[in-house]
């Protein structure tokens, strides 16, 4: 049997999974991946990898540019949303180097559109990434008591953030493992900055995405699992727990961006079990 089993005690995001997942493929299939996914049809998306090192392991790390830029760390990835009782888009802006940026709101309904409607996927990959979706907004529905029809996205809705998902998605397809399991979930501690204020690390919409799933906390402050990261393990992995009896072929390391006392990555490994 064909296992995959991700270490998540560095905790996860969609961009260090897709970073691991590239790593299982070998190089050809890997750069093969890449010119597929920029041609996709994602609206001014184009990711770009290179190599990272953490604490002396080395791995990969990925950016996901939009419209030749990459989003800052407090627009990417989070996952905090906001409620809209209007039909209308919601936008807000950023500065970076002085100029300033515009960036959508995207609805449950806009990511459906661009998902069905722009991208060039297999029926099976737009199913699972339209679900882990659906995971994301039940938490923040939850979380901010509204319907989810209300729930617009402020980072997880952004083109990186569809990209990351869309990425995993497509990965675990293309390499067909027939069971995953993975760790505890190291969610970090301290304080996360989003759009509602400062909020307690997890985030509530981690914290309700990651019920019954086996989670913890140490001596990092800082958010470790985002609620992309959430989502995708959620609907992705069959159990979680210890490494499972495998022999392993290959191990992939998704480098995150900043740096701790420990490698700051997730690192999954693809082998055989019985």
């Amino acid at each position: 049997m064909k296992l995959m089993y991700i270490d998540c005690s560095m905790g996860a995001a969609g961009d260090m999974l897709t970073a691991a997942l590239l790593e299982l493929l070998d190089e050809d299939a890997r750069a093969s991946f890449i010119e597929e996914f920029n041609g996709l049809g994602l609206p001014g998306i184009v990711m770009e990898t290179e190599p990272s090192v953490k604490c002396g392991v080395e791995g990969t790390r990925v950016h996901i540019l939009v419209h030749g830029e990459e989003e800052d760390e407090y627009l990417h990835d989070h996952g905090h949303s906001h409620h809209s009782h209007g039909t209308e888009h919601t936008h807000h802006t950023h500065s970076h180097d002085g100029i300033f940026h515009t960036h959508v709101h995207n609805g449950v309904a806009e990511i459906e559109h661009i998902v069905k409607d722009h991208l060039d996927l297999p029926e099976n990959v737009r199913e699972n990434i339209l679900k882990v979706y659906d995971i994301i907004a039940d938490a923040e529905s939850k979380a901010h008591g509204v319907p989810v029809t209300e729930v617009h996205f402020h980072e997880v809705g952004t083109m990186d953030a569809i990209a990351d998902v869309t990425a995993v998605c497509l990965l675990i397809d293309r390499i067909k493992p027939q069971k995953i399991a993975a760790s505890p979930v190291n969610v970090g501690g301290g304080t996360v900055k989003c759009a509602h204020g400062v909020l307690p690390v997890p985030a509530p919409a981690t914290a309700n995405i990651l019920e019954g799933i086996p989670s913890c906390s140490g001596d990092i402050m800082s958010e470790l699992c985002t609620p992309t990261g959430a989502a995708l393990l959620r609907f992705f992995v069959d159990e979680f727990g210890d490494m499972p009896q495998m022999s392993a072929e290959r191990c992939g390391y998704g480098m995150g961006a900043k740096d701790f006392v420990r490698p700051n990555c997730v690192r999954i490994t693809l082998g055989e079990a019985d």
